[in-house]
């Protein structure tokens, strides 16, 4: 509820309380999961939802550093990538670039370089959709 209503807070209050979920999350005080409502993308952030994800995100790799935290969000359990999904969006390519400027612009690029990766490959993988939709509509028409 805090990160949807951030918008409504004061500077100084949005501050106070990023730093707050930071450190309640580094501390393990409440589940990872929270971070399933962020969805880091040009539509569904404002400015002062933006501010309280730097906010929260820069403290952590300062609380637990940077490569435990690359740890934590690169993960192959299938519940914790839905945690993370919102905020490293594989969706499309357009969401995909603005987290990598997003997190590149606030000082933590080295937690992009899943998604650049993934970028790399995304012609590759759109190609290789299109064919496959390509096939079964194919299969569909002889039916």
């Amino acid at each position: 509820e805090q990160y949807t209503t951030s918008h409504r807070l004061e500077t100084n209050k949005l501050r106070n309380v990023a730093k707050l979920f930071a450190h309640i999350l580094h501390t393990d005080a409440i589940p990872w999961s929270v971070l399933e409502v962020i969805h880091l993308n040009e539509d569904e952030t404002t400015s002062s939802s933006r501010i309280f994800i730097k906010i929260v995100i820069q403290e952590m790799a300062e609380a637990i550093g940077i490569s435990k935290l690359k740890k934590r969000f690169e993960t192959d359990d299938p519940e914790r990538k839905v945690w993370y999904g919102g905020m490293f969006p594989k969706d499309n390519v357009r969401n995909t670039r603005y987290a990598i400027n997003f997190f590149t612009s606030i000082g933590l690029g080295p937690l992009t370089d899943d998604l650049r990766e993934f970028l790399k490959n995304a012609p590759k993988l759109i190609l290789a959709k299109a064919k496959e939709a390509a096939l079964a509509k194919k299969g569909e028409d002889t039916d």
